[in-house]
């Protein structure tokens, strides 16, 4: 919500999709913007919503993948079901996003962001799911920034630390989870949706026609400072 927001302020037009049909219809209408609610880990509604939005826009020039997820759990209580929908909803919706978006922007280029998690790049304790998922978007973005590179597709990935929103308030509402995960941030605190959503636009934006295969820490310093 928060970069549909900034682009949309900057003028771009936007399609959105998310499983929550009711908040992406309510944002798309305060944005107007195109809202096409629905599972990107289903490969038609990717293909679908990419197919939407060059057909009405007249091309895509960028595609950013905004899922996440968040199970702390050791590896030994993690359910086989968890590991599925974890792997679903991080590493799948952002293949098929970037399989729908790369045909699209074949023969125009474009950006396209994916997003990790500090957890990808730092051993953290009872995360094995999601650093797992989340490496693999890593993974997935370096490997077509260098399979599209000669098309003029760019693709990066940012990797956020812990980040102030609904689906982390257990954390961020319980006053000694949020003192401990602060502890463990150098600048001492979770980041903002802002914050994240300043960092993927400035990568879609074309001014960074020279910047692809990166992984942009957004993290407070988690995925590489050791805090005080």
């Amino acid at each position: 919500s928060a970069l549909a927001r900034r682009l949309a302020s900057r003028g771009a037009r936007l399609a959105l999709s998310s499983r929550r049909a009711d908040a992406v219809r309510a944002l798309a209408g305060e944005l107007d913007a195109e809202a096409l609610p629905g599972d990107i880990s289903q490969p038609d509604h990717a293909d679908a919503l990419v197919a939407h939005a060059a057909a009405k826009f007249g091309r895509l020039d960028g595609a950013v993948n905004c899922a996440g997820s968040l199970l702390l759990k050791p590896a030994h209580v993690t359910t086989p079901g968890e590991w599925a929908s974890t792997i679903e909803a991080n590493l799948t919706t952002a293949f098929y996003l970037l399989r729908a978006a790369a045909r699209a922007m074949m023969n125009s280029g474009g950006s396209i962001v994916l997003v990790s998690s500090a957890a990808a790049r730092t051993g953290l304790a009872n995360h094995e799911a999601i650093a797992a998922a989340k490496a693999g978007v890593i993974g997935l973005a370096l490997s077509a920034a260098a399979t599209y590179a000669p098309r003029g597709i760019r693709v990066n990935a940012v990797a956020p630390g812990l980040v102030a929103t609904p689906l982390t308030a257990r954390i961020t509402s319980n006053e000694e989870s949020l003192k401990a995960s602060a502890r463990m941030h150098a600048l001492g605190r979770p980041g903002a949706p802002e914050e994240i959503a300043s960092a993927i636009e400035w990568l879609l934006d074309p001014e960074q026609s020279w910047v692809t295969g990166q992984v942009l820490g957004v993290d407070g310093g988690l995925g590489s400072v050791r805090a005080r």
